[in-house]
């Protein structure tokens, strides 16, 4: 679960509370499914991501904002359902100011698998592909991209962000 894996480890990097305490953070997938085609060995992960984010004190924005700009990256047509919702969540509210937070993402991962030379020797290759990334250009403004900037500046972004108390 290459995916389940970066993200998590973005959250870690780009939240506060997470970083100082990864362990408030638990990912796993659930209800794994495996999408495969006769006359092909390559196939395609499909799972539901569920993050769980622990005695959270602090603005909820500080954790939706990086995943949104991660879907827009890493699963981006999870930007372009129908119904606009690219991921799903729920609160449970411990105090006044703290919650535990549980978000879900329905994502993919591709992978290709061929034969090759392995050590040497005649084997299996599994390569995880990347997935097309649409264009995220806008009328109006040829060249400029809106996630482009966005998604690589949120690690960065997140240790200037003041929580107020």
């Amino acid at each position: 679960m290459t995916k389940l894996d970066g993200l998590r480890a973005l959250l870690i990097r780009s939240i506060p509370q997470l970083k100082a305490d990864p362990s408030k953070l638990a990912a796993f997938a659930d209800r794994g499914r495996i999408a495969a085609r006769a006359g092909s060995p390559s196939f395609e992960y499909r799972y539901t991501a569920s993050l769980v984010v622990e005695d959270f004190a602090g603005d909820i924005d500080l954790v939706i904002v990086p995943i949104i700009g991660w879907i827009a990256v890493n699963q981006p047509e999870l930007m372009q359902k129908q119904d606009s919702e690219p991921f799903a969540f729920e609160a449970e509210l411990l105090a006044k100011d703290l919650i535990d937070l549980s978000i879900t993402i329905e994502l993919t991962e591709r992978v290709k698998v061929e034969r090759g030379v392995v050590a040497g020797k005649p084997g299996t290759i599994t390569t995880h592909l990347d997935d097309i990334i649409p264009p995220d250009t806008f009328p109006g403004a040829e060249g400029a991209r809106f996630w482009a900037g966005i998604a690589d500046d949120l690690v960065a972004e997140a240790s200037a962000v003041v929580v107020p108390a």
